[in-house]
């Protein structure tokens, strides 16, 4: 029995609608206000926690799912419990289960070989593995499955196993994510489709609860509505509470100072051996360890003043990888105009609140950093 029988193919347009139109939205918002969208797809912004929350609803809608299916079908809803279980290790993967909302340092594995040196799994693959491994759960789950369920025999079978595709109503957003994350049209795209998939997941969970619900209702869009729109609200909330939180110590702020300022040091001590302003070159953007060990010219910080705090107090775990008094990481950027002229190096923490507030060109927010190039605009 499909969902739409059950009333539900109704609200298909609206599962639609919500995924497409937040690929739309941050298209426009990319096209138009750069550094608002940079903004809008960093961590703990508004949009991450979207993809956690989604994620971790659908979760629970597909484990109520699962039970109906056992109560009414007396079938193991083995498939349900499965996409149950996926997402929440995907929320939790989403927020490196709970890394940078708490502060903790992750295990030395993750630090040296996760490349975000973030507690979770899916970032110490290779970015090929990984995104290719996502391209195919939407285009295997989202798209072909409900296809092959189309065909009788398919149908029949998956009946049988207790394997339930999502409404082929969905189809739509759900090709529409897998096309925009393989064309990857904008830096971040893969954010904004993780948060879209998030949605659209929610919905086949919604769809799959009333399938296997013994009260047929009518297609009123009231509860989807209502759960999408708490949904919505605790990622604002929480959004709102991770730009607002503050470090319980407040010397952390003048170590973060002063390792800051140690590491621009540093980086300016190792250009002035070679003749140049910076080491780096214009677009870099990176974490200071993941430099460190990509390339040669930079190991030498290994070595220098910042990891020489250690003498002062500074810990080694946070002197080999380059971690602020947060537990995150020290960044490096060097930003170019080339029609200008205007070029501006950095490196600097996250600050207190844990999360990017800096632009491309400047220090902002609660991030702590220092300066080693600022060349104005002529």
């Amino acid at each position: 029995m499909s969902a739409v029988s059950d009333g539900w193919g109704r609200r298909a347009l609206v599962a639609n609608l919500l995924p497409l139109g937040l690929l739309g939205a941050f298209a426009w918002l990319e096209a138009t206000y750069p550094n608002a969208y940079y903004r809008s797809v960093q961590e703990d912004q508004a949009l991450e926690w979207a993809s956690f929350y989604s994620f971790f609803v659908a979760g629970g809608v597909f484990a109520i799912a699962a039970s109906r299916q056992r109560r009414t079908s007396d079938a193991l809803p083995w498939f349900l419990v499965g996409l149950s279980l996926f997402c929440v290790f995907v929320a939790m993967e989403e927020i490196s289960w709970g890394q940078r909302v708490f502060g903790h340092r992750p295990p030395d594995y993750f630090l040296a070989e996760n490349f975000q040196q973030e507690l979770n799994l899916h970032n110490i693959t290779s970015t090929d593995v990984r995104m290719n491994a996502f391209r195919a759960i939407i285009l295997g789950y989202g798209v072909l499955l409900p296809l092959m369920a189309l065909i009788p025999f398919c149908r029949r079978l998956f009946d049988r196993i207790a394997v339930v595709p999502p409404p082929i109503e969905l189809m739509p957003s759900m090709f529409a994510m897998f096309w925009l994350h393989f064309w990857y049209p904008w830096k971040f795209t893969g954010e904004v489709v993780e948060c879209a998939m998030g949605f659209g997941f929610l919905f086949v969970a919604m769809a799959h609860a009333a399938q296997f619900s013994k009260q047929r209702r009518t297609s009123s869009l009231a509860r989807p509505a209502g759960l999408i729109a708490i949904v919505i609200a605790l990622a604002f909330a929480t959004a709102w509470w991770s730009q607002n939180r503050q470090s319980a110590d407040p010397a952390n702020l003048e170590l973060a100072r002063a390792e800051s300022e140690a590491l621009g040091s540093d980086l300016e001590a190792l250009g002035e051996a070679k003749g140049e302003p910076v080491i780096t070159k214009c677009g870099i953007h990176k974490r200071v360890y993941t430099l460190v060990q990509k390339r040669d010219y930079a190991r030498p910080l290994q070595e220098m003043s910042f990891v020489g705090l250690v003498e002062r107090g500074l810990p080694e775990a946070r002197a080999e990888f380059f971690l602020d008094p947060w537990n995150s990481p020290y960044w490096i950027r060097d930003r170019c105009d080339d029609k200008t002229g205007r070029r501006v190096v950095f490196v600097y923490s996250f600050g207190p609140n844990r999360m990017r507030d800096s632009n491309r060109w400047e220090i902002l927010g609660d991030d702590i950093g220092s300066y080693v190039v600022r060349a104005p605009s002529p």
